[in-house]
Parts: C-alpha cells; structure tokens; sequence
C-alpha cells in the first residue's frame, strides 16, 4: 500500500489533472453505471486513494475524490456539486446556516498533523513545547539557535539559520487542527490569531494542499511547517516530538494517535482530541470525516445513488479499515465505531430509513 501512496504523493502537482483519469480507465463494461463524486481534505487523500481503488476492484463503484481541502469540500456539498464532502474541521454555525439542512459528520479515521522540518545538517529529531511551536509561528522565534528552541533541544547543535515558516494558503482542516492546538496552548495566539480552516498567518509562506506545503519544506533549508503524517513520512522529512498535556514529548505513531482519540465520542462525532490529556496521546491528532445530507433526497437525486454512498461509507469504517495503519492512520474502533454507526443509520431518503441497505 505505501507504494501506491508514493505514486499519488510524488505526483501532487498534478492530482487534479490525473485522477479523472484514473477514474476513467479503470471503467469497464462490468462497472455500475452509478458514480460517486467526493471533495475535500487533503489530510485524508492518502487513505481515501487506496481505499476507492480497493472499493472499485472489488464492486466495480467509481469514486472520484478531488483533493481540494476542506473548505473547498464543504463548499462543494453546500453548493450540491458531489456527493459527500471529507474534513477534518467539523461544520461550523455559519457554514451550517449555508447547508441549510442536516449533515452527517461521519468519522473515517484518526490522523496526525505534524511538525515539519528542512534544517541541513541536523539529522535528530526535534523536541517542541507548546510555548516555542506557538512563538515561532507567530513569528517571535526567529532563529533556529534561539535559546528557546536550544532548551528543549539539549545536546542537539542548531544552526544559526534564519526560520522559514511554512502554512496552508487554501482553506485546510489540517489547518484548523493546528490553529485549534495552538489556541490552546497559547493565550497570545488565541488572541491575535484565533483557529479556523483559513487564518491571518503572523508569518512565513503560504502553500496549497498538504502536498504544496510538504513541497515547499523539502526545498527550502531553514524551514518549519504543519503536514499530515503520511506527507512527511513520504517526503522523508523530519518530524517533531511535540510536548503533551502530561508534560511528555510524544512522537506521532499509531498508537500515540489512537491514544488521544481514547475518548467518549459524542452522538454527532464532532469533537476536538488536540491537547489530548491521554499521558501518551499525540497532541495534534484528529479525527476526519465523511460529511453527508442526512436526507439524500435532493436536486434530482435517485435513491439507487442515496443506497451506493451509504453502502461506501459502510464499507469504509468496516472494511476500508485495514489501510488506516500501513498509511499511517489509527482506525475506529470501540465506541467510536458504534458512534459512527448509528450516524451512517439515521441517513434518510424522502423521509425513510435506509438502515436497511447497511445494516449487516
């Protein structure tokens, strides 16, 4: 699997551009005439790349998804142009209002934004407090032999090199995921900044998507930014222990990751596991969803389309499930999974149940 990951990844500048492609030569006389369009995160575009292949191979469904971000996903279903959307910041008051009607958060895995970094020479891995991350983002910290940054790094010999700071352009939840940590762990950040999928950045580069941001760190020395694990990990940068709740510097692994999501999940699945108080929780994780009309009824819509995406998101939290952790995701499980269940359950169609189409 992270072999096909690479594929997708080394080719980022142009995954808008070849995934109809793909879509397309791999239909056949045997596929089923019923298409399902998708729109969103970025942060979930490895997993959701191997698993709408693997859907496809096995039911011969095309899913097209469009890695766009997550505001351009919530904008696409607000405007009825696909069929669901992917983010990785729940919908807010105002984005509801735009909806106008009920949509489902549906959970599809548990992720990591991480810390990014490019400095020449420094092959150890990096220990980050809340404190400096915020500082340096805000611009404050400038350098990277900064007494600071030298604190939590003992041992470690930091260049005197300039800091290159490096963001989302576009509307990202992998932003608001940071944002979201970072108005936590910081008063001054919450102040002047705030969270939200597109902020007044204090400072540095703007790149769009997960895949331009990684590609702006790998090529420029100095820098520091905010990626999906898989991003990194593919582009063979370094990645930051980051200090936790407990007081722990906690490197992203799957375990770390299911750690912080160890929680009560409420009945609409729209909570925030950032600053997780898990003693051995990874800080900057987060859920991701699958967003849906709750009545798939609408602008022409048949119901053999309504069954089709019930029965791939079905499939996603059951079966899809065995990709999360080669491509570095932690999957549903427990309570989290029951949770989500019962979401994918209340989905309607002119005001009836299709349980009935997913149910087992």
């Amino acid at each position: 699997m992270k072999s096909r990951k690479g594929e997708f990844l080394n080719i980022a500048g142009f995954v808008f551009v070849l995934l109809p492609a793909f879509l397309i030569s791999c239909n056949s006389g045997n596929d089923k005439a019923t298409g399902l369009i998708g729109a969103g995160s970025s942060f979930v575009y490895p997993l959701f790349s191997t698993m709408f292949s693997e859907y496809h191979n096995q039911y011969r469904m095309q899913v097209n998804y469009q890695s766009i971000g997550s505001g351009g996903g919530i904008l696409q279903l607000t405007n009825k142009t696909i069929d669901f959307g992917a983010t990785d910041a729940p919908v807010n008051e105002e984005q509801e209002k735009n909806l106008e009607v009920p949509v489902l958060h549906v959970p599809v895995c548990i992720g990591a934004t991480v810390i990014s970094y490019h400095i020449p020479g420094v092959k150890d891995t990096l220990n980050l407090s809340p404190e400096v991350l915020a500082d340096i983002f805000l611009g404050k910290i400038k350098n990277w032999n900064h007494p600071s940054l030298k604190k939590d790094n003992p041992g470690i010999s930091l260049p005197n090199r300039m800091i290159t700071v490096v963001h989302r352009s576009d509307g990202s939840g992998t932003s608001f995921i940071f944002t979201d940590y970072l108005t936590k762990v910081s008063n001054e950040w919450k102040e002047r900044v705030g969270r939200g999928t597109a902020v007044n950045w204090p400072a540095g580069l703007g790149g769009k998507g997960n895949e331009g941001v990684a590609g702006l760190i790998k090529h420029s020395p100095g820098s520091i930014g905010y990626v999906e694990l898989s991003y990194a990990l593919e582009n063979k940068m370094g990645v930051a222990r980051i200090k936790n709740l407990a007081g722990r510097y906690i490197a992203p692994t799957i375990s770390s990751i299911a750690a912080a999501a160890d929680i009560e999940l409420p009945a609409d699945a729209k909570a925030s596991i950032t600053q997780t108080p898990a003693p051995e929780g990874y800080p900057l994780s987060s859920f991701s969803w699958a967003l849906i009309y709750k009545e798939q009824k609408y602008k022409g819509r048949s119901r053999e389309k309504a069954e089709e995406l019930l029965r791939l998101l079905w499939w996603c939290i059951h079966e899809g499930q065995q990709y999360n952790e080669p491509l570095h995701y932690a999957p549903l499980h427990g309570q989290a999974l029951k949770v989500t269940e019962k979401i994918l359950q209340s989905a309607t169609y002119d005001g009836q149940s299709l349980s009935a189409v997913i149910n087992p």
